[in-house]
C-alpha cells in the first residue's frame, strides 16, 4: 500500500479565458482531486467554471505518493455573480 502525503497538485487549465494558467489546489478530503474549479476573474463580478478532464500526471520521483501531482481542467462556463 503506497504512502500518501501530498496535500496539493497543480491544475493545468488547458483552454478558455485561463488557457494555459497552472494553478496549486488541494485534494478533497478523500484524497481526490477536484471534480470542478470555480476561479473568480479579476473584475470580480464574474468566476470560472473549470471541470476535471482525464489527463493526470505522476511524478516519477516520488514512488511513495498514490496522487497525482497535476490534473487537466477544460473550461466549462462563466458566471456572472
Amino acid at each position: 500500500m503506497a504512502i500518501t502525503s501530498t496535500t496539493t497538485y497543480t491544475a493545468k487549465l488547458t483552454d478558455g479565458p485561463l488557457e494555459g494558467t497552472t494553478i496549486s489546489t488541494e485534494f478533497l478530503d478523500s484524497g481526490d482531486p477536484r471534480p470542478r474549479l470555480e476561479i473568480s476573474a479579476a473584475s470580480g463580478s464574474k468566476h470560472y467554471l473549470y471541470v476535471r478532464s482525464s489527463s493526470i500526471e505522476f511524478a516519477s520521483d516520488d514512488a511513495l505518493d498514490d496522487r497525482p501531482s497535476a490534473v487537466e481542467y477544460r473550461y466549462l462556463e462563466a458566471v456572472f455573480d
